[in-house]
């Protein structure tokens, strides 16, 4: 494949008044919140106990060698649990297959987990923030903007299905596959809390500042048939339901008119999940939030060029396989994916001391501004 890319014609864009801003400490965390199992950074899930409660979750260590990357521990709280209960959630733990999850894929890792809550519970935290409920998270920014009731926002689960890209069934609706799904991807993104810790200079000594938030929180949902027997909880553990309306609240949400903190994104991005493919190999939309979060760390030199080391961008994409001519085909092809997009106007590899290369993206500032 190419080693670098450029713009051949003038792009096509919408006009930047209908872009739509988004958290830059989101924007930051997002990728390193996201980080799979196969990542170097991440540390097995566990489950912890303390005065506070019980706890599932998974650390994700910071880069001493690379400035943007944060340290984040992604978990989620196990409330009104039993001392039987915790028990039992403790020998269901011993049946997770954490190799089969790394080598063959989440699904097969969790065969062995026999109650249905508990194996959902671990999948939700073992994906959580795949380039879906990104693309989710997305929508609902944009949503934001629209509405103008700052971190308050509404919206009906069918507009959210068709925006995704999702087909109707022939009464009008969606399977309830696609159904169960957005809600479980919305109930981890309510209750999955990410626990953030930065330096905090008092004095002449150094502390540190702990920040706990999730992505969003779920503050009410309606169900256009009464009797309807809907419980949000219950439907993400066993069931296949999704609530008609939902009303959540940003948790990342500074916005503009407060701190200036945000990446303006184009108004008419593509949130459109590929039919039958795996949420795990959209890797165009975790690059175009590598490249946004970066936007918040790092100067753009000239306005409009980032410098990225091709290390970091392969193990946030996830592109972390042995087969590095494989790594190197899927890069460029998400690379012209962005280009095609307008979100780039062109990448180029610059070679580096011991073969460390890095990437050179010149951002379009029509699409993707900090």
């Amino acid at each position: 494949m190419p080693s670098a890319l450029r713009v051949k014609q003038p792009i096509q864009t919408s006009p930047f008044s209908s872009a739509f801003p988004v958290d830059g400490q989101l924007l930051m965390v997002l990728p390193r919140a996201a980080a799979s199992l196969k990542n170097p950074d991440v540390h097995l899930p566990l489950l912890r106990s303390d005065e506070d409660g019980y706890y599932l979750e998974m650390q994700v260590e910071a880069d001493p060698k690379e400035s943007s990357e944060v340290a984040v521990i992604r978990r989620v709280p196990l409330e009104h649990l039993s001392e039987e209960e915790w028990q039992d959630l403790k020998t269901q733990y011993a049946n997770l297959d954490l190799q089969a999850c790394i080598d063959r894929g989440v699904s097969k890792g969790l065969e062995k987990i026999q109650d249905r809550k508990i194996q959902r519970l671990f999948m939700a935290l073992l994906t959580f923030l795949n380039p879906r409920q990104v693309s989710i998270v997305l929508y609902l920014y944009k949503l934001a903007a629209l509405q103008g009731n700052g971190p308050i926002v509404s919206f009906r689960s069918n507009d959210l299905l068709q925006s995704l890209g999702y087909t109707r069934t022939k009464d009008g609706g969606f399977a309830s596959k696609l159904r169960s799904q957005l809600n479980c991807d919305l109930v981890a993104l309510h209750r999955t809390e990410l626990v953030l810790a930065q330096s905090l200079q008092k004095g002449n000594q150094l502390g540190a500042k702990v920040t706990i938030k999730s992505v969003l929180r779920i503050k009410d949902y309606e169900i256009d048939n009464v009797p309807r027997d809907f419980d949000l909880v219950k439907a993400a553990d066993y069931t296949y339901e999704l609530a008609d309306a939902y009303t959540i609240s940003l948790e990342f949400f500074d916005g503009p008119s407060r701190t200036g903190d945000y990446v303006l994104f184009a108004g008419d991005i593509d949130i459109s999940q590929k039919i039958g493919s795996n949420a795990k190999c959209d890797y165009k939309t975790k690059l175009l939030i590598y490249l946004a979060g970066r936007m918040k760390w790092d100067v753009l030199h000239d306005r409009q060029y980032l410098i990225i080391s091709k290390q970091y961008l392969f193990k946030n994409l996830d592109l972390l396989g042995s087969n590095s001519s494989r790594n190197n085909q899927i890069f460029w092809r998400t690379v012209e994916e962005l280009r095609q997009e307008g979100y780039i106007l062109g990448a180029q590899e610059i070679p580096g001391k011991k073969k460390a290369s890095s990437i050179q993206f010149q951002i379009n500032p029509e699409k993707l501004s900090g």
